[in-house]
């Protein structure tokens, strides 16, 4: 019993520190992006987002197409080989991977190519802006040679030089994009979004190449056998995520259509903000849960065990954020973006419950990549989407660009709903005792912080809110602190102190 007590407590630790690595590179590219998004914000305005943000949808779209999910595959098939110990078989994958990235990247640039004028069609109604969208396919071969590169460093654990790799990559984003967007206005996106990728690669590259692998030889015959696990699985995950990314690119179209350019703007804004705290919780989970989930992915009490530690702490370091959210969301708007934001508001609110949802979901629904089940992945993720879609449509039509935040938050609810059921079909999941306990007085927390606006005058709401915000960081910070040291706050001080005198 007391071994299981440890391997359990030592689990927990390595999930908070992968968290705390991965959220301490998250702090810096938070600070790098309110710097960037602050500036974009003044100088481009709404519309300018919008096109940014639809731009990005663009490219972010076809290039899934173009990764063909590599980066989740291959992230798995890295992480078994790494498992098997076997230097000659992991260089095997390695190999293999770079070959397809390659392949693949190119092709995305001349399926996008090609396409650019119905894409403008599509999406704006005339084609306008046909040749920015050629110029954006030099992204799309950068991109998925980069996920390569990724793949490679996150299927190694290379926790550490991830991190690196996002604060960089965040740093060179915002160098990049004042002196050009200062001096092109929006004319200058398209090259911002390709200089930005360019530094992007050669990060990526820069961390790949201090992993030292084996030198082999394969025969093209041996790259497609290597390769056919990478697709099989690759082709699910792509799928999946080819609708997330066309979902976005859809409600964009959507509100572009039947409201207006800087609408879209206003949504991007409220969207990017109620994912950023969070935002580096599903980034560790992505980059370390995912690996290490799949190596234990036979083993379905060990699962149930980790989905349960994954999901309480990212609950309990996201819950604070988002209480916050909820009370200042307007100072926050302005903070990021400037007063002519502020109409976002409403949109925000919504969106942050559903980021809510998201951080308790991803935990289970990880669960099918891992497992390999590509079938069922899919089939939920379709569902999803559909229903995510329908939503939005609905909302925008009925209520505006309120909508579309009611719409957000609706999609993660069904989420939830559905992945909580497909655990429990495939490793008996079920919520642990200290999750449910949570569950009981976060709820309610939150629930009275949302519903606080509609009976309350904005100095009760901040009151309110602030309070209830700091009782529940409290909360959240002595059950973390328990979870890392059961002896008590003092002892783990006494821990990193000696820690920091040895270093």
């Amino acid at each position: 019993m007391e071994n299981q007590v440890n391997k359990s407590n030592e689990s927990y630790r390595q999930i908070l520190k992968s968290t705390s690595i991965i959220g301490g590179s998250s702090v810096i590219n938070i600070l790098l992006r309110i710097v960037r998004t602050k500036f974009l914000a003044v100088l481009l305005g709404p519309s300018g987002i919008g096109l940014l943000g639809i731009y990005h949808s663009i490219t972010e779209m076809v290039g899934t197409i173009a990764g063909m999910g590599i980066h989740s595959s291959g992230v798995r098939q890295i992480a078994k080989a790494a498992g098997t110990g076997s230097d000659e078989k992991i260089a095997r994958t390695i190999f293999a991977l770079r070959r397809v990235v390659l392949f693949l990247g190119v092709f995305g640039m001349i399926l996008l190519g090609l396409l650019s004028s119905p894409v403008c069609r599509l999406t704006f109604g005339n084609t306008e802006y046909a040749s920015a969208v050629i110029l954006l396919s030099v992204i799309i071969l950068l991109e998925t040679i980069m996920t390569g590169q990724v793949a490679l460093i996150q299927g190694m654990r290379k926790i550490g030089d991830l991190a690196r790799l996002n604060v960089l990559s965040a740093f060179f984003g915002t160098i990049l994009s004042i002196p050009i967007l200062y001096v092109l206005g929006q004319k200058g996106i398209v090259p911002f979004l390709i200089a930005a990728s360019g530094m992007n690669i050669i990060t990526a590259w820069w961390y790949a190449r201090k992993i030292k692998v084996v030198h082999v030889q394969m025969t093209w015959a041996e790259i497609r056998a290597e390769i056919k696990p990478l697709l099989n699985l690759g082709f699910a995950v792509m799928a999946s995520v080819l609708m997330g990314k066309a979902l976005i690119w859809l409600t964009s179209v959507l509100i572009v259509r039947l409201l207006t350019l800087e609408a879209v703007g206003l949504y991007q804004a409220a969207t990017a903000l109620s994912t950023i705290y969070v935002g580096f919780i599903l980034d560790s989970m992505l980059k370390d849960y995912l690996p290490h989930l799949t190596a234990i992915a036979d083993d379905n009490v060990a699962c149930n065990e980790l989905v349960n530690q994954q999901a309480e702490v990212g609950i309990l370091l996201s819950v604070p954020g988002i209480l916050a959210t909820l009370t200042f969301a307007p100072l926050i708007i302005q903070l990021f973006y400037s007063a002519k934001f502020i109409v976002a508001f409403d949109v925000l609110r919504w969106q942050i419950l559903g980021a809510l949802l998201l951080v308790a979901s991803v935990p289970m629904h990880f669960l099918m990549e891992a497992k390999g089940r590509a079938k069922l992945y899919f089939s939920i993720n379709l569902l999803k989407h559909v229903l995510h879609l329908g939503l939005i449509w609905v909302g925008i039509s009925h209520f505006g660009l309120n909508g579309a935040g009611i719409a957000y938050f609706g999609g993660y609810v069904f989420l939830w709903i559905v992945v909580y059921g497909v655990a429990k079909r495939l490793i008996g999941f079920t919520w642990s005792e200290a999750n449910k306990r949570h569950a009981m007085l976060i709820l309610p927390s939150i629930g009275i912080v949302f519903l606080s606006r509609f009976f309350m005058d904005d100095f009760w709401i901040l009151i309110l809110g602030s309070t209830v915000t700091i009782a529940m960081g409290i909360y959240s910070f002595k059950c973390l602190v328990s979870i890392i040291s059961p002896d008590g706050f003092i002892p783990l001080l006494v821990k990193i102190k000696s820690r920091l005198v040895r270093a």
